[in-house]
């Protein structure tokens, strides 16, 4: 079995299996030995052909696919289309399907951090909460790691906020980017002043412990 070493792209990776891919619910294809997440964006929630109705049923129908691995990108985003409140109900419920099918939550976040810890508060998960493309400060790192979060990191972040996180904690990711998952790799271990080889190892087995523990 092939663990991956990108946990979020939205690009199908040259070997199936070294990435998460990201993928719309209504639009899950997947490849054979890949791995995926699957989940209703918020950018999405009112901005699309297809009714929000119609992505809860095909989400529901993907919860026990024996290729998804995550719930995701779920999210809160006060720049998106959808109203904070419908945003929230729409994460609540993908958050509690993930604590259902024991799958750990991918999210996106943009400006709504007090909204992410009280939705936090109110739901209480059992299952992991994964912060995606992790930009923030130290400072809010620090908050984010007190209230039991992972931090996932992409091609741009602060690097001191790479630098603190706990190492059984973080995960590293492409998203949208062109740049190498191997790049990235070499980069973060370079600032986090560690072999790349042991950085790799590391997350492999936060990669096995998070997303292949059942």
């Amino acid at each position: 079995m092939i663990f991956p070493a990108d946990i979020h792209t939205h690009r199908q990776p040259e070997v199936p299996g070294e990435a998460i891919v990201n993928c719309f619910p209504e639009t899950f294809v997947p490849q054979q030995e890949g791995w995926y997440s699957v989940g209703i964006h918020p950018w999405y929630i009112a901005s699309s052909s297809v009714s929000l109705a119609d992505k809860k049923r095909c989400l529901e129908r993907l919860l026990y696919h024996p290729q998804v691995l995550a719930i995701g990108e779920v999210g809160l985003d006060k720049l998106a289309d959808a109203s904070l409140p419908l945003q929230g109900e729409v994460f609540e419920y993908q958050a509690r399907l993930a604590e259902e099918t024991d799958k750990p939550l991918v999210i996106h976040l943009v400006k709504a951090v007090d909204e992410l810890l009280k939705l936090k508060q109110k739901i209480r998960p059992v299952e992991p909460w994964i912060i995606h493309g992790f930009r923030g400060k130290a400072v809010l790192a620090e908050e984010y790691l007190r209230h039991g979060f992972f931090l996932s990191f992409g091609e741009k972040y602060q690097e001191e906020a790479l630098r603190i996180v706990p190492s059984d904690r973080l995960f590293i990711e492409t998203d949208e980017s062109m740049a190498s998952i191997d790049a990235l790799y070499e980069r973060a271990a370079m600032i986090r002043k560690v072999p790349s080889w042991e950085l790799r190892e590391t997350i492999r087995k936060n990669v096995e412990g998070i997303f292949f523990r059942r």
